[in-house]
Parts: C-alpha cells; structure tokens; sequence
C-alpha cells in the first residue's frame, strides 16, 4: 500500500485552528464574467451545508451537529472548501460549553474569513427533513445530442423567433449537471434549478448549455454567476433565479443562489436526498 497513489495520508488538526481557513478574492473570478464586486447584476447567497462537525462538551463526549452557513455574495472573499474542512476537523477534540458557544465561534472565523457576516445555525442530524427533487420539471429525459463539453453560451441561441413569442413562468431543473475543481480537477455534480418568468427558454437548448459545463473548471459560486449573467444575457427573463445544490465532497456541499428576487429565506433552501 505504500506504492498505492490513493493511499498517502493526509494530517488533520488536532486542536482548534482558525487560521487553517484560506480566503479567496471574489473579484478575481468576476473579471473574467464583466461583473464588478460594486455594481452586481444579481443578488443572492452562497449556502453551505456542513455534514462532519463534530467537537467534545464539557465532560469530554463527542457531540456531532449538521451545519448551514449562508455567505452574502457582496462578501469580499470565497472561503477555500478544503481549507473550510480542515478547519471544523480542527474543533474535533476541542471542548465547547454549549452549542451556542460553538455556533458563536464558527461564526467568528467565517465572518473574518470572507470579510462579511455569515450566517450560522447548527441542527442535530434527526432535524433534518430532505425532499427527494425540486419542484419544477426535469429535463433530463430531453433526447438531445450533446458533443460540446466546455461552457458555451451559444448553445443557447436559437435561431427560430417564434420560439420566443410565448411567455412564461416555469421551474426547471437537471441532475446531469458537472463541472470541476479549478484547483484539483475533481469533479462537482449538482442538482441545477432555473426558475425564470419572461420568453419561453427552449429546454432542449438549456439542457446541452448545462450539460456543456462537463469539463469547465471553475468554482460552484462562478458557474452559477456564468449560468445567471449568460440567461440574462440571451433571454433578458422579467424574472430570474439560478440555484446550485452541489453534492457533498469532504463533508461539505455547496449551494449557491443567484436571482433577481428580493426577500428569498436563505434558511429554508432545500437540500435534496441526492446531497
């Protein structure tokens, strides 16, 4: 096993490490998109589930809770998922008082991290009630032919008018959706729902922009920016929310929403079972 490439272990924190957490520049990745950190064309939030935190009480027994941090997207910083996991592995063997002093901390270190208060609530696993799919209709049975497999818009153009004289107000949604880490290259799989009011989207024209994202390198937060300022751009909806509910990696999932509405609850966004 020690010639096993998949087998070199990795060094986790054994106490309470809050400058484990690396902030990355918003800006950095908007450039590329037109889009500037002061003058955003959506609003939104970034909304993390967080599987694995687990910490000691008073007397010294693990406790484990499920978490949710929703990000503001005018945060001046993305916080690394990676360095996210290494941080809450380093409040494994630390004792906290109560879950209030716990969520108080987590909520120090975050806020720090991105420049901007983020929201903390910790739930106990039995709390937690997840519906199987999002209410709208699946495109994933759509028989198209897909051979483009890096991000690209003009997938969306269609050059027949009269698929645009219908209005509508519609929920649409794909599992087949995959892009990968800009850093290690792994894959990212997520549930990706576009509810929209405005000229009729073709579905089939939707589902091979989505499925043209297989092989984009990008974070879960700019593929879902991309997604918004490109469906704005082509079909200028009256209406537009983008949601991402990413699948866990390292007992973390991402979820970033992106939309023209005002007063969304954050708190109640969904995680589905395939999370």
């Amino acid at each position: 096993m020690t010639d096993n490439p998949l087998g070199k272990p990795t060094v986790y924190p054994q106490h309470y490490q809050p400058e484990l957490l690396v902030s990355i520049p918003r800006q950095e990745n908007r450039t590329a998109l037109g889009v500037a950190d002061d003058k955003l064309p959506f609003r939104g939030a970034d909304i993390w589930n967080a599987y694995e935190i687990s910490c000691l009480n008073h007397k010294g027994k693990p406790q484990i809770f499920i978490g949710r941090f929703i990000f503001a997207i005018t945060s001046p910083n993305l916080v690394e998922s990676k360095s996210l996991k290494l941080y809450l592995n380093s409040l494994n063997q630390s004792r906290f008082d109560s879950l209030s002093q716990l969520a108080e901390t987590i909520h120090r270190d975050l806020s720090g991290a991105s420049g901007s208060n983020v929201e903390v609530s910790l739930q106990l696993p039995s709390d937690i009630i997840m519906p199987d799919l999002p209410a709208g209709v699946c495109l994933d049975e759509l028989d198209i032919s897909a051979d483009e497999f890096e991000a690209n818009k003009t997938l969306l153009m269609v050059t027949d008018d009269s698929l645009f004289e219908e209005v509508t107000d519609e929920v649409l949604f794909t599992n087949l959706f995959r892009s990968n880490c800009p850093i290690t290259n792994q894959p990212d799989w997520a549930t990706v729902t576009i509810c929209y009011q405005g000229r009729k989207i073709p579905h089939e024209a939707l589902l091979k922009y989505l499925v043209s994202y297989r092989q984009h390198n990008d974070y879960h937060e700019n593929c879902v920016e991309r997604i918004f300022c490109d469906l704005m751009e082509i079909y200028s909806p009256q209406s537009l929310t983008v949601e991402a509910n990413f699948l866990r990696r390292g007992g973390l999932d991402i979820n970033p929403v992106r939309t023209t509405e005002t007063g969304l609850n954050y708190q109640a966004f969904p995680r589905y079972t395939r999370q």
